[in-house]
């Protein structure tokens, strides 16, 4: 089943960008979440416009974030938002089945496995991520370039991944981000 938003990766950069603005100062989401919606997209599925890989942190809320609705963004969350082989597939699957064009990975300001990663030397499953951020961040001491740092290796790992740089999905777009706990602001780390 392919299903596809009909947006190509320009359009949902710019929707995201214009439901970013709206959230900055809204006080609900306007993003449909309604009986309707639902229904429909039980019975025709799922034709999201983007794909958000996202840290876990509970005060990262992509919907709310783009003021999307459901069946919108197609959101993968992990902690620290890593990579491996189960978000690759994840992030797969939503551009070969669903045609996303555009995937954006969203780190965040005051991210706890960022700040793990520099002063902590956590155990247990925790370290597999830590470990990652380490890789990515080679040392860095500041929080903000640490976690540009970490959103930069994610999406060098998703690129290589697909074979983008190759010409394996020469429509699709990888963008790196980061939200700004403090006032609900999205910065793009890329010129799209």
């Amino acid at each position: 089943m392919h299903s596809d938003s009909g947006m190509d990766a320009g359009q949902a950069l710019e929707k995201l960008k214009r439901g970013n603005e709206r959230y900055i100062s809204a006080r609900y989401n306007d993003g449909d979440i309604s009986p309707a919606i639902r229904e429909r997209t039980g019975r025709e599925g799922q034709s999201p416009y983007a794909v958000i890989v996202s840290c876990s942190d509970s005060r990262v809320i992509p919907e709310s974030i783009f003021m999307a609705g459901i069946g919108e963004l197609f959101v993968i969350r992990v902690a620290g938002n890593v990579m491996d082989d189960h978000q690759l597939g994840s992030v797969e699957y939503a551009v070969s089945h669903l045609g996303c064009k555009l995937i954006v990975v969203l780190g965040h300001t005051c991210c706890g496995a960022v700040d793990a990663a520099i002063h902590h030397n956590p155990e247990g499953y925790i370290q597999y991520i830590t470990d990652e951020i380490r890789l990515a961040i080679q040392g860095e001491r500041d929080p903000y370039k640490a976690s540009c740092l970490n959103i930069e290796r994610s999406v060098s790992v998703i690129e290589k991944s697909l074979g983008i740089r190759q010409g394996g999905e020469e429509k699709l777009q990888v963008l790196g981000a980061i939200y700004h706990i403090e006032d609900g602001r999205v910065e793009f780390l890329r010129k799209s």
